[in-house]
């Protein structure tokens, strides 16, 4: 049996130890290694990247893109698309969503894996039936969490609603790292039995859990898992690439890949950490093993940016209140899965509730829109007494958000002008208003900025 490894240094490794801050400068130089070291696919784009690339590294992700799709020419490039979300903390009416997948396609994108925090599949309709008319890759996410109204059986039921969504290919989603071993194995040989297509695993080593998860989920009939290579790899991380290859082919496995180039990727890689770790950029504890987190269940790239935001307030010393508060919240929420956006509310409001001392003292527009019902259907019932603190007279919308939306590509293109020189940008503006418009007046300045010199060779006898 062929076991296909998606690798995720580019994205969700690079996400979940440094808050997504890796430069396309960093990683040029493995691109091409990356694409001969025989993975089924490159996680690269999508996630927390497209926000980051403009608000904190001057990048146009579209033309981080377009750079990473033309040194990997064979490995298929894929992304973490957040459906009705896009890559934004919103839902986006339907015009968007159809045109931005569109547009990820053609610049390269192949592999789009489709998922909804709350396990809403109302909110990936759009998103999985645009890229099936794209002719790309369709994978529907399962978010994987653990509470009292969570089960194998509910489970299984969403398996079979993303194969009559016509998905691909199906990806249990743990981004906790909360997922156990037998959890693992019952849940794939539950999905084998009750779906047709191939599954796939993603989680986290969080917990310590991540490396024998992914051994008994291959063991169950796992079809592929994600890792980080070795440098890249543990803590909030995945599981490293070059240990679950060495295990796996041990035990008979087929994985593709070729030990040697692997080993010359990470030996690229190991300065760059190096670099990160002195800057203060990976901090320690995002390196370590934490057990505690089969309690708090934060994810890897939410807990790199909780630190960061406690670090901004001088309040790290408040870090164990806040992941004690973190269930709490998330319980008050009707148990949604800690995934964007729904882990930054809930971390978010976890932290307003311990600084402030008092709980909802403190709540955003963003819990509020989701009190309100325009992210989707909760798991579970929401406490009632806080939806009628901060809703008050205000009812709960019961249909899919984005039918009330009116389209918004043409009106924002046309309010754009000259300042969006391209669809993408568009889209990108959509996405990130205030980010996009202070990155594109930026990119103006640096290229009307530039000067060029030339050197003409000094004459002899002049």
């Amino acid at each position: 049996m062929k076991v296909n490894f998606t690798e995720t240094v580019l994205r969700d490794a690079n996400q979940s130890l440094i808050a997504t801050r890796m430069p396309f400068s960093d990683f040029e130089g493995i691109l091409e290694a990356l694409d001969k070291a025989g993975y089924h696919s490159l996680e690269c784009w999508g996630g927390a990247t497209f926000d980051s690339c403009l608000r904190y590294l001057s990048e146009d992700p579209w033309e981080r893109l377009r750079k990473i799709k033309a040194k990997v020419k064979n490995t298929k490039l894929q992304m973490l698309l957040r459906g009705q979300n896009i890559l934004g903390y919103k839902h986006y009416p339907d015009d968007v969503v159809r045109l931005f997948v569109d547009h990820a396609v053609q610049n390269g994108m192949d592999i789009f894996r489709i998922f909804d925090a709350l396990n809403d599949f109302r909110n990936i309709e759009v998103a999985v039936d645009e890229t099936l008319k794209q002719g790309a890759h369709a994978q529907g996410c399962i978010c994987y969490t653990t509470s009292p109204i969570h089960s194998l059986e509910k489970y299984t039921q969403m398996g079979k609603q993303l194969e009559e969504l016509g998905v691909h290919s199906i990806c249990i989603k743990d981004m906790a790292g909360i997922m156990g071993p037998q959890e693992a194995y019952d849940l794939i040989k539950a999905l084998k039995s009750s779906v047709k297509l191939p599954i796939y695993l993603h989680t986290h080593s969080t917990t310590g859990l991540g490396p024998i998860t992914l051994i008994k989920a291959v063991e169950a009939g796992c079809d592929g898992i994600d890792t980080a290579i070795s440098s890249f790899s543990g803590g909030t991380s995945q599981p490293a690439t070059e240990t679950l290859n060495y295990s796996l082919k041990q035990m008979g496995y087929e994985t593709g890949l070729n030990d040697k180039t692997l080993k010359e990727i990470n030996d690229i890689l190991k300065p760059i950490k190096a670099k990160y770790i002195e800057e203060g950029l990976m901090d320690a504890f995002v390196m370590g093993t934490e057990t505690d987190a089969l309690n708090y269940q934060i994810p890897g790239g939410m807990l790199s940016n909780l630190i960061a935001q406690l670090k901004a307030q001088n309040a790290m010393d408040r870090l164990e209140e806040v992941l004690a508060e973190t269930p709490n919240v998330r319980k008050d929420f009707g148990y949604p899965p800690l995934v964007t956006p729904m882990s930054q509310m809930v971390g978010v409001q976890a932290v307003a509730n311990v600084l402030a001392g008092e709980r909802y003292k403190n709540v955003s527009k963003e819990v509020k829109a989701y009190l309100k019902g325009e992210y989707g259907r909760a798991p579970g019932a929401i406490d009632k007494v806080l939806i009628d603190n901060v809703l008050g007279e205000e009812k709960p919308i019961t249909v899919r958000y984005a039918e009330t939306l009116e389209p918004a590509f043409e009106k924002t293109k046309k309010e754009l002008g000259a300042l969006a020189r391209t669809d993408e940008d568009v889209l990108s503006y959509i996405a990130f208003p205030q980010v996009a418009e202070k990155f594109f007046k930026e990119r103006e300045e640096r290229e009307t900025q530039t000067v060029t010199y030339t050197i003409k060779k000094k004459q002899e006898g002049n």
